[in-house]
């Protein structure tokens, strides 16, 4: 059986297990569990706050805006046409074992360009940031909205937060993540008026009290960099619940990679 190794292992590791794995696609996976030492990136000053959303999956503090690819979105009319064909077809035929398939394969192929991105969008952040501030957010309370779930799911900000956080243990970065109540949007970063309400239409807004003019998802961004620094200095005056930050220790490079 041909194989195409991810990654090539470690020289001279010995793997404590070895797990095959067949997805829903008919896919064969081969698992290699190994104990590997990874090196802490360089130090930099550079810090960042990340605002998470729809329009554009991630603001980032320093003004860059990262898009949302909606992958689920640019296959979605495929997948119904698959799906359609399958509930057509008689149960326990090889028609629909065949009409199975097309339908896994899609929702495979789906999943396997998101995470592709989120990898790579998570690795480039973690290795350009010493510290590395996000919004805590409920997604599983989130998705009970039926206006929002389908575009909720697609974006994959649980998963994208999980990359984050356990990146940063590997290579020696600061992760902090911010209380979900936090009002990060509707505070002047420049001047920390809060406003009394900001509905989500509205993109842009000028501080009354200062006069600085706020892109919603930029500034959001700023506010949670703000707020996650105090945390990563020792003794930080920081409220209690409205942040909290994951540190690297020695010891926790090496981890068990597969």
């Amino acid at each position: 059986m041909d194989i195409r190794f991810h990654r090539p292992l470690p020289k001279d590791c010995k793997p404590s297990s070895v797990t095959i794995i067949k997805d829903s696609a008919n896919r064969y996976f081969v698992s290699i569990l190994v104990t590997e030492d990874i090196k802490p990136l360089p130090v930099t000053p550079k810090m960042v706050g990340l605002d998470l959303g729809l329009k554009s999956m991630v603001a980032l503090s320093t003004g860059e805006s990262v898009g949302n690819p909606r992958y689920f979105a640019a296959y979605e009319k495929k997948l119904a046409k698959a799906q359609r064909k399958l509930a057509k077809k008689k149960k326990g035929s090889k028609n629909r074992a065949k009409a199975r398939l097309k339908v896994a394969k899609i929702h495979a192929k789906i999943a396997d360009r998101r995470r592709d991105y989120q990898h790579k969008l998570s690795t480039r952040i973690v290795n350009e940031n010493q510290v590395v501030c996000v919004e805590s957010l409920a997604v599983k309370n989130m998705v009970q909205n039926h206006c929002l779930a389908k575009a909720i799911s697609d974006v994959g900000w649980g998963e994208f937060v999980r990359q984050l956080e356990y990146k940063a243990k590997w290579y020696g970065r600061t992760f902090v993540k911010i209380d979900r109540w936090y009002p990060s949007s509707k505070t002047c970063h420049a001047c920390k008026q809060v406003l009394d309400s900001l509905s989500l239409d509205i993109r842009e807004w000028v501080c009354s009290a200062c006069g600085t003019v706020h892109d919603r998802d930029t500034n959001a961004a700023k506010n949670i960099l703000a707020v996650g620094l105090p945390v990563t200095a020792c003794g930080g005056n920081v409220r209690r619940g409205e942040a909290r930050a994951s540190h690297a220790v020695s010891g926790e490079a090496g981890n068990a990679l597969s």
